[in-house]
């Protein structure tokens, strides 16, 4: 099987500031993490709010669940972190 990503739920952990979301790989589930310093923009990080990082984790879907992908092929895990230069 290959990793899917039908659940489009994501979520802002401000603790570990980062935003979370899961792929399955057939009945295995693989919680994702990206940090949230690779999805800020110009702005500072410091008046970035929870709002901006989910849009900015939506606008980047496509280029996060393909990083969260190759991340996944190349360590199966039940965790897995992405930063910057995953999205690159």
């Amino acid at each position: 099987m290959s990793l899917s990503f039908p659940n489009l739920s994501r979520n802002f952990d401000s603790r570990n500031q980062c935003v979370r979301f899961v792929g399955y790989d057939g009945m295995s589930e693989t919680k994702f993490f990206v940090a949230a310093d690779a999805l800020s923009s110009a702005k500072s990080q410091r008046n970035t709010s929870e709002d901006d990082y989910l849009a900015s984790f939506d606008d980047l879907r496509s280029a996060i669940l393909k990083a969260a992908d190759a991340a996944y092929t190349k360590k199966r895990g039940n965790m897995i972190g992405l930063d910057v230069q995953d999205l690159r």
